[in-house]
């Protein structure tokens, strides 16, 4: 299944980024779509500050939900 993303959505990161600062599971925001596969993700902490801002993978990204709505595809 191919993962698509939009600007603005909220994601976590699927493995250890340690050259980033970022661990598994940090929560980041997609900022640019740089294609198909492969966006910009800002990451930051609980003050807002940036702590790391790099392109990732679709593949190393998982969608979060702030909702309970389910949308079957």
């Amino acid at each position: 299944m191919e993962k698509k993303f939009k600007l603005l959505d909220t994601v976590a990161i699927l493995r250890e980024m340690p050259h980033h600062r970022v661990l598994l599971g940090q929560v980041g925001t997609i900022v640019e779509i740089l294609s198909d596969v492969d966006y910009e993700v800002e990451f930051s902490d609980k003050s807002g500050e940036t702590i790391a801002e790099f392109s990732v993978s679709a593949d190393d990204l998982l969608l979060l939900h702030h909702s309970m709505e389910y949308s079957p595809k």
